[in-house]
């Protein structure tokens, strides 16, 4: 019987970091083969890093990529692996599996299906390569093959689905299957979103089980080039049955996971399969390398989820480990010396700063305080602190910035959410600066500022006016504000430009009001599992959101402002996601919110929504860069395109209008 011992990892790499990357492959290698590994599956485009976006254009990046690639040989000697790259051939650029047996290139394989939609762009820099085609490249002085191609290791036959090639109807594994392969690799760079790790173990699973294979699966880890995180979780799974799974959103540079799988077996399934019809001539497709011989597997320890993972929360807990890791790495890849939020007492910034506060207790859990520490070590001073609290204050300062208009409800949160969480915290007044901007103006106008006549003006100033102090805070301190916009307000542009949307990084830009409100509760409640709620959040939820940039008498509330949150982001999805007008959006919210709230109403909060979603395209274009959580994200750089200037959905709101009008006859 042959049994193989399998490896398959999961890396934090970083685009164009040519030496760091190099050397979290060869620390992949490393463990795989202490751990008696036979076979190691690497991720996608681990040598340069996914996210290089136009840079895979350089004639001088694909060369670079290839000398990493020799540089690796000594360390796959006496094994099958995988390391993906950039590859050109004939003129073009693909996305290929560099495929090492017993240290030397065997071959390439080439990425069929390029993954297109939402954030993925492959197809401005790859090719697809044409289904069963082969083709040669010269490397290191000498020919290898390239293509769609089947590789014969000592009597067990690999075969390669490379990242989106698994999640298409005709997937190459179907194929790979008719021509006898025993084991099928998977080399991947597949995102974090809520929800989508069960959909790959399905794939990974069922492709075991239809295709009658052993199945590896490898990923990407954290966040690799600024939007985008990836949650690790390799996988190997045979003729149906999950062998190993590997930790997900990991705080660590490198996971690899080991596992048995009996290839013996596989084949006696497909034997038994009365459906299955082998393609009996593979070609030119079947690369054989006879002369590497496999040693008698070790059996390996079988890998469990962890605890989080079979929370009853499970939405919750992958958000805030998702934040975790995302702002961990935006913290030491950027090589800021901490965070700094101007921390209002509200959900969103009191969320960002519990998310930070979260990620050092979670980061001192996982690599333990010096390890920690030595990640960021460019800090200064970091490595001398001697607790998660003192890290904690270094790395996260909270400001209160007080005008006429704030109460003591947001102030006493704000103080008491910080002391909790360990921040150092700031309090200062911007009162005067914002009587002093006014007075400026009146004087040089003529015009006296009334609320009645000048709202707008006079709220955007009050915001406006605490951008300097806290940026000027953020660079004594060498650090990096974040900005606390979330997807609710990007939607309708509720939002103070150069005011409250100040920051270098959106941590909560891809996430709606109402599901933040939800899990900050939660977090007031429970908490991540093994880490600490926040019993301060109390005085946070309790409160109407508001901004606070009206007179106290005035009784200001977002909601009051825009409409109730549950609302805005139904229609948000509704418009936005699934790209229906108007009077589409009022017809399924009458539906979907049957009883809750007047036809009137939601006429009202559609056309007001479909109005500033319009006007206010030019303000999400300038937001800060956020992360990437669902598949719903409003970011026109990498996800939702709009014009800046359009024409307003006017006819189609007329037909809304109509519409109202008639139900009133």
């Amino acid at each position: 019987m042959t049994r193989l011992l399998v490896a398959a990892a999961a890396l934090n790499q970083t685009p164009l970091d040519w030496d760091g990357n190099l050397a979290r492959i060869r620390e992949a290698l490393r463990r795989a083969r202490r751990a008696g590994a036979q076979v190691a599956c690497l991720p996608e485009l681990c040598v340069t890093g996914y996210g290089c976006e136009d840079a895979f254009h350089s004639a001088g990046v694909l060369a670079e990529a290839l000398k990493s690639l020799e540089a690796l040989a000594s360390d796959t000697r006496g094994m099958v692996a995988t390391v993906g790259l950039p590859l050109e051939v004939q003129g073009a650029v693909y996305s290929a599996l560099a495929v090492f047996v017993d240290g030397r290139v065997a071959g390439f394989v080439c990425k069929q299906h390029l993954a297109g939609d939402g954030i993925h762009y492959e197809p401005r820099w790859f090719k697809p390569w044409p289904k069963q085609a082969v083709s040669s490249v010269t490397v290191g002085g000498r020919q290898a093959p390239v293509g769609d191609l089947i590789f014969d290791v000592g009597g067990v036959r690999f075969g390669f689905e490379i990242c989106e090639d698994a999640w298409v109807a005709e997937r190459p594994a179907i194929g790979l299957a008719k021509h006898g392969v025993d084991v099928i690799l998977n080399s991947s760079a597949s995102p974090f979103s809520f929800g989508k790790f069960e959909v790959r173990k399905r794939f990974v699973l069922e492709g075991s089980r239809a295709c009658g294979v052993s199945y590896v699966y490898s990923n990407l880890l954290g966040c690799e080039a600024g939007r985008i995180i990836y949650d690790g979780g390799a996988l190997i799974a045979s003729h149906g049955e999950l062998v190993a799974q590997g930790r997900r959103l990991s705080f660590e540079d490198v996971e690899v996971v080991c596992g048995v799988v009996d290839v013996e077996r596989s084949r006696l399934m497909r034997r038994r399969q009365a459906s299955f019809r082998p393609a009996l001539d593979v070609g030119e497709r079947l690369v054989s390398v006879p002369k590497l011989s496999f040693a008698p597997a070790r059996e390996a320890f079988r890998s469990e989820p962890e605890i989080w993972e079979s929370s009853p929360n499970l939405k919750h807990e992958e958000f805030a480990r998702a934040e975790m890791l995302g702002l961990f790495d935006y913290l030491r890849k950027s090589r800021s010396e901490g965070f700094v939020v101007s921390l209002s007492g509200g959900v969103d910034s009191s969320a960002a700063s519990c998310l930070v506060s979260l990620m050092v207790q979670h980061g001192v859990g996982q690599l333990g305080l010096s390890r920690f520490a030595k990640k960021i070590s460019y800090v200064k001073g970091i490595e001398k602190l001697k607790s998660e609290a003192a890290l904690t204050k270094r790395l996260l300062a909270c400001v209160y910035q007080a005008s006429e208009n704030s109460s003591k409800v947001t102030h006493n949160a704000a103080r008491q959410v910080a002391r909790e969480i360990g921040a150092e915290f700031f309090d200062i007044s911007i009162a005067g600066l914002v009587g002093e901007y006014e007075q400026l103006i009146s004087k040089a106008t003529g015009v006296r500022l009334s609320w009645k006549e000048h709202d707008i003006a006079r709220q955007n100033i009050q915001a406006r006016v605490r951008s300097p102090a806290v940026w000027l805070l953020t660079n004594l301190r060498r650090a990096l504000l974040l900005s606390t916009s979330n997807r609710s307000e990007a939607a309708v542009g509720y939002t103070t430009m150069d005011g409250d949307s100040s920051g270098g990084l959106s941590p909560l830009g891809g996430i709606d009001k109402a599901y933040l409100r939800e899990w900050l509760e939660w977090l007031e409640r429970e908490g991540p599992v093994g880490l600490t709620n926040v019993k301060a959040l109390r005085l946070v939820n309790a409160q109407a959101p508001t901004a606070e940039l009206r007179p106290p008498k005035e009784k200001q509330t977002d909601e009051a402002d825009l409409m109730p949150y549950v609302v805005l982001d139904a229609i948000e999805r509704l418009a936005i996601r699934d790209k229906l007008l108007p009077l589409e959006v009022y017809e399924r919210l009458v539906g979907q919110l049957k009883g809750r709230y007047s036809p009137g109403d939601l006429v009202r909060w559609v056309e007001r929504f479909f109005t500033l979603w319009s006007r206010n395209q030019w303000k999400r274009e300038r937001y800060a860069p956020s992360f990437h959580l669902d598949d719903e994200n409003l970011d026109p750089k990498t996800w939702c395109r709009f014009p800046i200037l359009s024409g307003g959905f006017e006819k189609e709101l007329q037909a809304l209008r109509r519409k109202a009008r008639k139900g009133r006859a």
